[in-house]
């Protein structure tokens, strides 16, 4: 497929957390297909390199870079690691997340809520921050932080995921605001109902199915791949003149 230039990521350098299955996968793959080098990260660095080496088949540039976001040591070594082995950063997409409690908000224990807290929130923020320190060097770049629907509307059983994903969107326009002078754009997308492994306590549960496909004009879950083109956009020459945005896509689910 032959996208218009202003798609065009040809000689950047991408990288993507949570990078291994679902959303972050399939923003991967987009991503090299529109030319960049994509660093395919997540903890575990087998299922990175066996989504790396799947890009590469397909004719794309990928490599593998294991990180969890959640411990501030690993962000510091893979930034490092990103500057090492390509000089530069022009892509960040902070994907990486974990919901480990689902169920009433008043049930949660503290370890459960640390967690949700160090990777959503304290993840995407120094993630961002050294990223952005890599792309002023560069020139600029653009981040996406993949927030949710549900950080707009709190999901049922899922108060403190909802709750640091309310804080991703305020975090996105902090950042956009005070690093568009070092021409960094950062941007966040909010996805609906997909059908994913992380999800399927949603998806794959008729019970709740039932309750919340009533409340999506579009009436179905999305597929991850339906999330990469909103990403592709945000990230690429197209959208050079957006930054601070909140991007819905999920079916209508948000529309007043």
């Amino acid at each position: 497929m032959t996208l218009p230039a202003s798609f065009d990521l040809s000689g950047r350098v991408a990288l993507v957390t949570g990078a291994s299955r679902g959303i972050g996968e399939s923003i991967a793959r987009a991503l090299a297909a529109a030319g960049a080098h994509v660093i395919v990260s997540s903890r575990k660095r087998d299922a990175c390199e066996a989504v790396a080496a799947s890009i590469r088949e397909a004719g794309g540039e990928a490599s593998a870079l294991a990180c969890h976001i959640g411990e501030l040591a690993e962000i510091d070594a893979t930034i490092a690691a990103v500057e090492a082995g390509h000089g530069r950063l022009d892509i960040l997409v902070n994907n990486a997340a974990t919901n480990p409690h689902f169920g009433p908000i008043t049930s949660i224990d503290p370890g459960a809520f640390q967690k949700t807290v160090d990777v959503n929130i304290r993840g995407y923020f120094f993630m961002s921050q050294a990223a952005a320190k890599l792309m002023a060097k560069g020139g600029g770049g653009s981040i996406v932080n993949v927030a949710s629907v549900n950080g707009v509307i709190p999901g049922p059983l899922q108060g403190v995921y909802s709750i640091t994903k309310a804080a991703v969107i305020a975090m996105t326009k902090a950042f956009a605001r005070e690093c568009a002078p070092q021409g960094v754009r950062v941007n966040a997308l909010l996805p609906g109902i997909t059908d994913t492994k992380f999800a399927a306590a949603l998806t794959r549960n008729p019970v709740v199915l039932e309750k919340l496909l009533p409340h999506v004009p579009m009436n179905r879950v999305a597929q991850p791949d339906e999330m990469a083109g909103a990403v592709l956009y945000l990230v690429s020459p197209a959208a050079s003149y957006t930054t601070g945005v909140a991007l819905n896509v999920d079916g209508g689910y948000l529309i007043a």
